[in-house]
């Protein structure tokens, strides 16, 4: 089962019951930290990483002995990744997605594709959870492509827990794309219910299953309740605020060092979420 773990916003309590969950859970278990642009997950589970990769995007380059100057590949790229100018093109490696078109669509094969550094894909484990997870380089403006590559890395046996960027944009799309099933993590606060509204909308354009905990629970309002019940999403998950938990995670542990017992309610979410209608509709 791939379980992903997202949130609308960030600073909900995402990594902290993502963790969670890998160190309850039993049996094969891998936790996939797709949140390249700064990973965390590492910093709670110790992880002794014992593999590490680099990860490439392949980009453009033209041969201007070749290239008659046609501009093909300008007007087919939609991010201008490359510019016709008379008989030059000129190339915006950091723009490129590397689908690759421009080199197929060229009808001089003036174009061939090289391979440009965008991180590393590093695993290692942790006790009895594998952890994999990216790191983007510096100033590489797109994070969808080195997280595909964290995904592949990843097994396919046993349970993934995949830990997602935060936000709705195209990170997100990339990490819960393919996943069994999506678990948001919110707060019951105004800021925490409006974004969860756009993951909400998010999940269900993509046709997953997906339920709801929420963090904090006793703090804010109860408005976030109200709202999950109004769209049918299950209230899988409740945790109450605790600074034993809070003093835990300043010394780098998971909530389960602080409050051990809630490990089994971390360990029912899986079956939980596996049975789950789709995109969670009313």
């Amino acid at each position: 089962m791939i379980l992903a773990i997202a949130s609308g916003k960030g600073g909900t309590g995402k990594t902290s019951v993502a963790v969670a969950l890998a160190q309850a859970a039993t049996g094969k278990v891998q936790y996939v930290d797709c949140d390249v642009e700064a990973p965390n997950g590492h910093l709670f589970l110790h992880p002794a990483i014992t593999e590490r990769r680099e990860a490439c995007l392949p980009v453009p380059a033209v041969d201007a002995a070749r290239c008659t100057g046609c501009g093909e590949c300008a007007r087919f790229c939609q991010y201008n990744a490359l510019a016709a100018l008379g008989t030059n093109v000129l190339t915006f490696p950091e723009l490129c997605h590397g689908c690759g078109g421009c080199a197929k669509l060229c009808p001089a094969g003036a174009i061939r594709e090289v391979p440009r550094r965008i991180g590393v894909v590093e695993s290692g484990q942790a006790g009895t959870v594998r952890v994999t997870q990216g790191r983007l380089d510096v100033g590489h403006p797109a994070a969808p492509p080195l997280i595909r590559a964290v995904k592949r890395q990843a097994g396919a046996d046993g349970l993934a827990i995949l830990d997602c960027p935060p936000g709705t944009a195209c990170p997100v799309v990339a990490a819960v794309r393919g996943c069994d099933a999506l678990l948001l993590v919110t707060e019951p606060t105004p800021f925490g219910r409006h974004d969860l509204t756009l993951a909400v909308a998010l999940a269900r354009g993509l046709r997953l299953p997906l339920a709801v905990a929420i963090n904090r629970c006793d703090t804010g309002d109860r408005q976030t309740e109200a709202y999950c019940r109004a769209e049918g999403l299950p209230v899988l998950l409740r945790l109450p605020d605790d600074r034993r938990v809070a003093e835990a995670y300043s010394r780098g542990e998971g909530m389960l060092a602080a409050r051990p017992e809630w490990a089994r309610l971390f360990r029912q979410l899986p079956a939980a979420m596996a049975t789950l209608g789709q995109g969670g509709a009313p």
